[in-house]
């Protein structure tokens, strides 16, 4: 994970508008493998440096969502293991979630904040205030995207793009400084 110095204008200005930051799992939490056991059970394995990001971010006002195609125990498991705000879990489309989640929350477009890294992302990607891809998303996602981290997939990219936001809102020096208190 790099170290956050300067954020460009506009990157930053879409950052810190940001009050819901949307997640896809597979290829964005996890490294979009899946290991199924035997007996049907997946297995998927989840950074601990992109689930405490969250916990700041929840700790900064930023709510957060899952949006996935999927629908996998462990991954209910770990929303609210995370205090996840809003998860959807089988959807096919996901423009019709990202829609109904807008109201749920109660935010405009612009004060959303995706990342995802396949071709069934970009529907809401093009809509959000603030679209981000891991470096292994499809080539058309990262052409999309509005910004792509360093980090790889379930290797802490969330990590990464929950401390831009709380740097261009200005609560990641506070967040961070707790730490060495």
């Amino acid at each position: 994970m790099r170290k956050r110095s300067l954020i460009p204008e506009e990157l930053q200005a879409r950052a810190a508008k940001v009050k819901l930051l949307i997640m896809d799992v597979d290829g964005v939490l996890t490294d979009g493998r899946i290991f199924i056991r035997d007996n049907g059970e997946e297995i998927k394995s989840f950074h601990t440096l992109d689930g405490h990001g969250l916990k700041m971010l929840h700790a900064a006002g930023v709510r957060t969502a899952v949006i996935t195609g999927r629908d996998a125990p462990s991954v209910a498991v770990r929303v609210q293991q995370l205090g996840i705000s809003y998860y959807f879990k089988g959807i096919y489309d996901k423009l019709a979630a990202y829609g109904e989640l807008l109201a749920q929350a109660g935010v405009a477009e612009d004060e959303c904040a995706y990342i995802g890294d396949d071709v069934v992302d970009l529907p809401v990607m093009l809509r959000c205030g603030l679209s981000a891809a891991v470096p292994e998303a499809h080539w058309l996602v990262r052409k999309h995207a509005g910004y792509i981290t360093q980090s790889g997939a379930g290797c802490g990219a969330v990590r990464e793009l929950c401390e831009l936001i709380m740097q261009a809102q200005g609560t990641l020096a506070a967040a961070l400084e707790s730490y060495v208190k």
